[in-house]
């Protein structure tokens, strides 16, 4: 397939990219090639292939869902600049 300026220029508005009249042939013809292989890759047989998501085989390690560290407020707030009965104390941006 093969893309043509005016073509291009209709691609650039749609997709809001401002781009120079200079630049709208070479941009033509590296799209057209994209397009190319799309059509290339298109002709290959993948009936036989199942979908995958990811290039090699792998599992996810499983833990437990436990709660390992938790109400430790006086360890958790100690970096704070400022706090108050176990709260952070931020200065008010909202009048």
């Amino acid at each position: 397939m093969s893309l043509d300026k005016e073509t291009v220029r209709k691609i650039a508005f749609l997709a809001r990219i401002d781009v120079p009249d200079a630049q709208l042939e070479p941009l033509a013809g590296e799209l057209s090639g994209i397009l190319g292989w799309i059509e290339q890759l298109r002709a290959v047989d993948t009936s036989d292939v199942e979908p995958m998501t990811s290039v090699a085989a792998m599992t996810l390690p499983w833990r437990d869902d436990v709660v390992t560290e938790g109400d430790d407020t006086a360890r958790v707030t100690a970096n704070a600049p400022d706090g108050q009965d176990g709260f952070y104390l931020v200065p008010k941006v909202v009048e």
